[in-house]
């Protein structure tokens, strides 16, 4: 891959696509391309593929979706579903007819069924039952996998999707009504710290496990991809390690500074109860994940306090 190879971030504002854009700037690629969501409607094919006719990329990195948590998944059903398949057709479809070689889909480990082997595999895509609570989002980024692999089988072009763990980062959503569980943790804690160490009261029981990746080690994942060749059409990219959500507030109460007591709210729901990824294959070609998880909600914290004039929707 030249460095001056026209590379067009969709989505380059959000908490991935700015971590892939300054990845690949530190990594001295110098001809990137992204544009806002005000200057292009991504759910619109005529204008994207007149913006494609006009720019002429020569990589596409697909890093654009309509995202939230479980409340936002279940108001907007409609929404997540058809918004993000617009902006995934659009983009793949335009990428096809105009020649692109090669295009890197993101998606969600969402796509994998709830009640999957633990740790997922690849192989365990359309197996069973997807969670209820995504099974909107999930349903869209499955058919841009499948639409990657249809392009990839029958033209033989390098399009490529890369399924991230659970991210978080610089960048994030701390609005609590949208936001995913650690960025809403933070923020909570926060929150707590200032209202004299008040008490913090979180969903569930704090027993399900999860696994957590900084957005930048993505990102890396993300650049690997592109100076390779992979050999397959799906790549699961996560660190292969979990905590049970109660560890994740301790360790996140500890770096906020937060000294009140912690209250499970048992009548709220745990959902699946251990979401695991299986990055082997990842591992294997020769990416691995950087950032340890404390190290990574340091940086996010230290971001979070720089920025929390800015942060989206914060009202502190």
């Amino acid at each position: 891959m030249e460095k001056n190879t026209k590379i067009y971030i969709a989505g380059h504002r959000g908490m991935v696509g700015s971590a892939i854009w300054r990845t690949l700037i530190e990594k001295g690629y110098t001809n990137l391309m992204g544009v806002s969501s005000a200057e292009l409607d991504l759910r619109d094919q005529l204008a994207v593929n007149q913006f494609m006719a006009e720019t002429k990329p020569d990589v596409i990195i697909d890093a654009a979706a309509r995202v939230g948590g479980i409340l936002a998944n279940n108001d907007y059903p409609y929404q997540f579903l058809m918004e993000n398949m617009q902006i995934q057709n659009n983009l793949i479809d335009t990428a096809l007819q105009s020649g692109i070689e090669k295009f890197i889909f993101l998606g969600s480990s969402c796509i994998y069924p709830k009640l999957a082997p633990q740790p997922l595999k690849e192989e365990y895509l359309l197996t069973g039952p997807l969670e209820p609570t995504n099974e909107w989002y999930a349903i869209a980024k499955i058919t841009g996998v499948k639409a990657c692999q249809a392009i990839r089988n029958q033209f033989n072009k390098d399009y490529v999707s890369l399924m991230p763990t659970n991210l978080y980062g610089t960048y994030d959503n701390f609005d609590l009504d949208s936001s995913h569980v650690l960025p809403a943790m933070m923020r909570k804690f926060h929150e707590a710290k200032l209202n004299n160490h008040a008490a913090v009261t979180l969903w569930g029981s704090g027993t399900p496990m999860r696994e957590f990746l900084y957005v930048d080690d993505l990102a890396a994942a993300v650049v690997f991809a592109l100076e390779n060749k992979l050999p397959e059409y799906l790549y699961n990219v996560g660190t292969g390690e979990d905590l049970t959500i109660k560890e994740l507030a301790e360790t996140i109460q500890e770096i906020v500074g937060h000294q009140g007591p912690i209250v499970w709210d048992s009548t709220k729901p745990d959902g699946t109860p251990r979401k695991l990824m299986d990055s082997t294959k990842m591992h294997d070609l020769g990416w691995k994940h950087r950032v340890s998880l404390e190290e990574g909600i340091r940086m996010t914290y230290s971001w979070f306090l720089e920025n929390i004039e800015s942060v989206k929707k914060i009202s502190l």
